[in-house]
């Protein structure tokens, strides 16, 4: 029960901010790739299990490099993202495995999120609630150029600018993802919801609410069934999040 509270708590807040990024990532079909980057996070997770420091700290500078690689080549080579992507995950997928330990690769791979200290959960929020912001910040920009680049630039909209911020709010949200759902699930966590979402909303703001929404109550749900039955956190809360998914179909508008 003492570490019940702030995983609750770090679970539904880093659901919700994923949920709501992953409404501006679903338009740009980028919603695939946190699969990937959370891949390339597994040598930090590796690293972190290693020396005994929090998983998301070790992910973090390696996301971060492989989102500025990305953004680096995609200027330079013109090539899509998602083939970008690609690329880097699997280098990083490839280093991992270097020095990963087996015995040790549960926690990498679906997560550990019901460990959670309070500190740690302390700085999740904390940072949970930074990238909710700068998404409100910049989600109109960012819708304008999903819609046409050309016409973003045309209303002096710095392209290169807000598309590195939105990179780096995927790579903060990944490496906060795979202390809840692993390297191997974080696209789950910011593609199902806002599909979800996608289905029912009437209007963006119904579309970014009800995302946001939805990441909140598959986390909640996942941890507090894993609570109840000792299962793993991560996939139940995959499992919850497709339910959603599911019933939205039923009502699809």
């Amino acid at each position: 029960m003492s570490h019940l509270l702030p995983s609750l708590l770090s679970g539904i807040f880093i659901g919700g901010a994923a949920g709501l990024l992953g409404s501006l990532m679903l338009p740009k079909r980028m919603s695939l790739a946190a699969g990937p980057l959370g891949h390339l996070a597994l040598p930090g997770i590796a690293l972190a299990i290693i020396y005994g420091f929090d998983i998301s700290l070790g992910a973090f500078p390696f996301v971060i490099l492989g989102i500025v690689l990305i953004w680096l080549f995609e200027r330079r080579t013109k090539l899509p993202t998602e083939a970008l992507t690609a690329v880097i995950f699997a280098t990083g997928v490839a280093v991992a495995f270097f020095f990963l330990p087996i015995e040790q690769a549960e926690a990498a791979l679906v997560g550990d999120i019901l460990s959670i200290q309070l500190i740690d959960a302390v700085f999740s929020i904390a940072l949970c609630i930074f990238i909710v912001f700068i998404v409100e910040v910049i989600y109109s920009k960012m819708t304008l150029i999903n819609i046409s680049e050309d016409l973003a630039k045309s209303q002096k909209i710095s392209v290169g600018k807000y598309n590195l911020i939105y990179l780096l709010l995927i790579a903060l949200i990944v490496a906060l993802g795979v202390k809840v759902v692993g390297g191997l699930l974080t696209a789950a966590i910011v593609a199902i919801p806002a599909a979800a979402s996608r289905n029912l909303a009437k209007n963006l703001a119904q579309y970014k609410f009800l995302s946001l929404s939805f990441g909140i109550l598959s986390s909640a749900a996942g941890i507090l069934i894993s609570h109840l039955t000792l299962l793993p956190a991560g996939p139940l809360i995959i499992v919850s999040s497709a339910f959603l998914f599911v019933v939205s179909t039923i009502f699809k508008r």
